[in-house]
């Protein structure tokens, strides 16, 4: 992913289609990630054939509704009156979803202790299908994890018992890092130095490069800023820095992975962090630490593995120093859950063949179209230009007041602080975005 922002010369959403069409044979054409493992054949396909519906180019309202919405039956009868603008937070779920999790418990009542086959090779296809999302190398670079805060406490216990390794992240870290990241520095485990936002809000890549200076062992950055939508100017620039200061870069990409393209390879972040819960539509539980291939060699370890990180758990040998597996098999801890594998299998399938840049290109038409119905209402909100996420903001000191009173209305958003969070997704239609629009008027 390269983070850095170049001037434009189209539109954003006429540039991103333009690249849409050109990649139509690329990397994610053929990519729907491995099968599924022991997955019924006709499910397995009903989402590329889905999609493929659509045919290539932009995505369009009419086509979504007619080829990808019956996909998720369930969770658009369950209160079809009721605006959901909080994709930002817990994604929609498919119908599919359902059925991938039922597979799963079916092999533990059909085989009990036989169904570890099938479980670890939906575990791997979990790891592979990730993997493809942000364009790493091999499946190994991804280690299951239960959520990002999981993995940002692996790294974190890298460092040796003697060493207080330097950090430094920002005010706008989500809070699973960000209270990690303080505990840590109130024990004394770490140093950390915390970028604080500018006078509009924004944090400044220049202001991030000059505190990590010339020696950091850590740098912590989310690739789009959890409360306001904003994406970091330059994260390649920051990766650069921390390099030549010693250190290893972390990406959190919860807030841009499915919905934004990301290659952790082209921005050569050391580690990513994400999850499912969003816009992978996976629900808790399934999340990811990336490491870069270069730190798969054996020369890194953690505090935080179990028994499935050793070279051959089931042998029950018991080497001292501990024997671990090869490449990212020596991050697994013990015995894993199993069924959030399942659980993420449609939505990152659904991700995958749509294209991270069909999917980025119509959430900048849709938020762009949102902020406008929004300023005919009066209301000045922020989204649709490149250097924000998936979502739009409203700021206001009454940001919680407007977001409880917008559920009266039957419309679903969320607010962090002073930031009323407004999401759009493929399934949002325009009477929507306009009668969500006329709420936000009404009770403001």
């Amino acid at each position: 992913m390269s983070a850095k922002r170049r001037p434009e010369r189209e539109s954003a959403p006429k540039r991103v289609a333009r690249r849409v069409v050109q990649s139509a044979a690329g990397a994610f054409s053929h990519a729907s990630g491995p099968p599924a493992p022991g997955g019924s054949k006709q499910a397995e396909g009903a989402i590329e054939r889905a999609v493929a519906a659509l045919g290539p180019g932009p995505l369009t309202e009419a086509a979504l509704a007619r080829h990808v919405a019956p996909l998720f039956s369930r969770a658009l009868a369950a209160d079809p009156a009721r605006i959901y603008l909080a994709n930002h937070s817990l994604g929609r779920p498919l119908d599919a979803t359902a059925d991938d999790v039922r597979e799963g418990l079916d092999a533990w009542y059909a085989r009990m202790g036989g169904a570890w086959d099938a479980w670890m090779a939906e575990t791997t296809a979990f790891r592979s299908r990730i993997a493809t999302l942000l364009h790493a190398p091999r499946a190994d670079c991804v280690v299951p994890k239960t959520s990002a805060g999981q993995g940002l406490r692996a790294i974190l216990n890298t460092f040796e018992r003697d060493v207080v390794p330097r950090v430094v992240a920002t005010r706008g870290e989500f809070d699973s890092l960000d209270v990690i990241l303080r505990e840590y520095a109130r024990r004394g485990r770490i140093a950390l130095t915390l970028v604080e936002p500018r006078d509009d809000g924004r944090f400044d890549t220049a202001d991030i490069v000059g505190s990590i200076g010339g020696g950091v062992d850590l740098v912590v950055v989310s690739d789009v800023v959890f409360n306001t939508g904003q994406r970091l100017d330059d994260v390649d620039r920051i990766v650069r820095a921390t390099h030549a200061a010693g250190g290893r870069a972390l990406l959190d990409v919860y807030h841009s992975l499915g919905a934004l393209p990301v290659d952790v390879l082209e921005s050569n972040v050391d580690f990513a962090v994400g999850g499912s819960y969003k816009y992978l539509r996976g629900g808790p539980g399934a999340c990811f630490l990336y490491l870069h291939p270069r730190h798969l060699d054996g020369s890194l370890r953690t505090l935080d593995i179990g028994w499935f990180a050793k070279r051959a758990p089931f042998a029950y040998e018991r080497p001292d120093p501990p024997q671990l597996a090869a490449g990212g098999d020596a991050f697994l801890e013990s015995t894993p859950p199993v069924l959030t594998a399942y659980q993420a299998r449609a939505g990152q399938r659904l991700a995958i063949a749509l294209n991270p840049l069909r999917i980025r290109a119509y959430s900048l038409f849709q938020q762009q179209r949102l902020v406008s119905l929004l300023a005919m209402h009066g209301i000045d909100a922020q989204g649709g230009t490149e250097d924000r996420g998936a979502f739009a903001v409203v700021t206001t000191p009454r940001a919680t007041a407007w977001c409880e009173r917008l559920a009266e209305r039957g419309v679903t958003t969320d607010a962090r602080g002073r930031h009323l969070r407004l999401c759009p997704d493929i399934l949002t239609t325009e009477a929507e975005m306009a009668r969500a629009a006329k709420a936000l008027r009404d009770v403001g």
